[in-house]
């Protein structure tokens, strides 16, 4: 029975190839959906590390969640650190503990965050090879981007300025960026980061606007202790550095031009970085002790009285939802359209094939097949088409994720697995299997029902 359905397929190839192509369009588009929105929620969730509120400058709150927590955005700008100091208050009575970072350069288009180490344990991050950062211009960084550049420990490089690969954007200066860990893939914003200290981002901006090395030790003495005095280089207050500026000559220089600049300690806590008040950051990830009234008019808090924004990446993330789906519903819409159509299509064609063999039946019937057996004949036809165009609509789906996949990863750097076997696909093999099996029930029915006598007189 399965060989003769097949060769009542294949006898007229160009009607099955249509119909496959139809069933493959529609199940395909609806599979492809499914893998997207499930691989995209779970970056979302993944990412979501129980922040309550991030705080950053006036712009829009969508994009102060997306740059911030998910580094596919631009930064809405920066704020003081005077400006948040008492979120950084560790006897905050609401808050828990606030993560800053620093934004705004990038490596080969991987962002470089400068942070606390505070901001590892958000995301449960551990460290696969080496440590995490102490110094100034040391990063750890994560294993996506180790394994997608290449890069090892002992590694160094020049970030670059923006978010963008162009060499006229690089900061080319003595002070390179080492490589001292790689962290483990976690499925998590970590994997695709360079993390550094905040205060090696400033010092990456500071050297920009420094005069060049001279030739001579002497000459460069004497030029650096002229830029001292004269144009009010102002380091900000270092009280909380390991080292003394109160003597600005050239010895006493901690920013020396031979890239002594790794010995420096660097800021790894919350608390050192209210030494530095009137430099720059470009956000705080704030957790909640405790989900009262006072924190959670917090956000309205800061948006009403202060020239600072907060926005709750829960709300933004589901108002994101919210307008995706509106698309994402269309897009499931016309794929259900396109499966009504294929599974029309299967009928038709079933049903006009049997015009065309009602002798051929009459003749099965006459050598002993029953009538449940030609029934049994169309609908395996029926189920085989559905089956096929299944088969092939899954194969197109993961093709183009594959594709997708690579687009995503050189647009914004997420991870999207292609061959990625979801439970629900198995569901839209029933359903598929479901449509074909009611498209053959009618042609079925009446292929069983030929009058035996009356065909074969005719």
């Amino acid at each position: 029975m399965f060989n003769l359905s097949w060769k009542n397929l294949t006898n007229k190839p160009l009607s099955l190839l249509l119909t496959l192509i139809l069933f493959a369009l529609g199940t395909g588009m609806i599979s492809l959906l499914l893998l997207v929105n499930k691989q995209v929620q779970e970056k979302f969730d993944n990412n979501l590390a129980g922040i309550d509120l991030v705080v950053g400058a006036k712009g829009s709150p969508l994009q102060l969640i997306l740059c911030n927590m998910y580094h596919i955005d631009a930064p809405t700008g920066n704020v003081a650190i005077k400006d948040v100091k008492a979120f950084l208050n560790p006897k905050h009575p609401l808050i828990k503990s606030a993560v800053p970072l620093s934004l705004g350069d990038s490596y080969k288009g991987y962002r470089i965050v400068g942070t606390i180490h505070d901001y590892v344990d958000l995301y449960n991050g551990k460290v696969a090879e080496g440590r995490l950062w102490k110094n100034t211009y040391e990063v750890t960084i994560g294993a996506s981007l180790a394994t997608d550049l290449g890069m090892k420990i002992g590694d160094k490089f020049d970030s670059s300025h923006g978010f963008v690969m162009d060499d006229n954007l690089i900061h080319e200066h003595d002070h390179k960026f080492e490589v001292v860990g790689i962290f483990e893939a976690g499925n998590s914003v970590l994997d695709q980061v360079i993390l550094c200290s905040p205060e090696s981002i400033w010092e990456v901006h500071d050297h920009d606007h420094a005069p060049p090395a001279l030739e001579t030790p002497e000459e460069e003495h004497n030029h650096e202790v002229h830029h001292h005095e004269d144009h009010d280089h102002d380091h900000g207050d270092h009280s909380g550095h390991d080292h003394a500026h109160g003597d600005h000559s050239h010895d006493g220089h901690d920013h020396d031009h031979a890239g002594h600049s790794h010995d420096k300690p660097a800021v790894t806590t919350a608390q050192s970085l209210l030494n530095f008040p009137d430099k720059d950051i470009t956000s705080l990830l704030v957790k909640f002790k405790a989900r009262n009234f006072q924190a959670l008019n917090m956000q309205r808090s800061i948006n009403e009285n202060t020239d600072m924004q907060a926005a709750t990446p829960a709300i933004e993330i589901n108002r994101l939802h919210l307008m995706m789906g509106v698309g994402v519903d269309a897009l499931k819409a016309l794929a259900f359209l396109i499966v009504f159509v294929s599974g029309l299509s299967i009928f038709i064609s079933l049903f006009n094939s049997l015009k065309e063999r009602k002798y051929e039946l009459a003749l099965i019937r006459v050598m002993g097949a029953s009538r449940g057996k030609v029934f049994f004949l169309v609908i395996l036809e029926g189920l085989l088409l559905a089956f096929m165009g299944y088969l092939l609509g899954i194969f197109l789906s993961h093709v183009g994720m594959f594709f997708m996949s690579d687009y995503m990863k050189d647009a914004y750097r997420y991870n999207f697995k292609a061959w990625e076997f979801m439970p629900e696909e198995g569901w839209l093999l029933l359903a598929a299997l479901g449509i074909g099996f009611v498209a053959a029930l009618i042609p079925a029915v009446q292929a069983s029902r030929t009058d035996i006598a009356e065909t074969l007189t005719k």
